[in-house]
């Protein structure tokens, strides 16, 4: 089944794709710390959002899927940021296979 690309007016929304990198820390561990990388237009929607209760303070959850145009590379190890929003990668997928679109299921970071 070939789905529809969206039409680049829909990616109105300017995300910067951040790289991890990784040093020792001294005691076994790493330090995990983000550049950024190149910037990206894309279209967001948001899925769902929960909340839940955690050590007796509330917390909540936002998951989006993001659209973006598609590049290689791309792992749940990145992040995107857009503008102080900064979202987790948890997914990320060409629907089709006709290497268009980038599909990335993402959930939202408080800071």
């Amino acid at each position: 089944m070939k789905t529809r690309s969206l039409p680049i007016g829909a990616r109105s929304r300017r995300f910067v794709l951040e790289v991890p990198l990784e040093s020792p820390d001294g005691f076994g561990g790493v330090i995990r710390t983000y550049r950024s990388g190149p910037q990206v237009w894309g279209a967001m929607e948001m899925l769902s959002g929960s909340e839940r209760v955690r050590a007796d303070r509330p917390e909540q959850g936002l998951t989006h899927r993001i659209t973006l145009r598609y590049r290689d590379g791309v792992t749940g190890a990145m992040r995107l940021t857009s503008g102080l929003r900064r979202f987790a990668i948890r997914a990320a997928c060409d629907p089709d296979g006709s290497r268009r679109d980038l599909v990335c299921l993402v959930e939202e970071i408080k800071a």
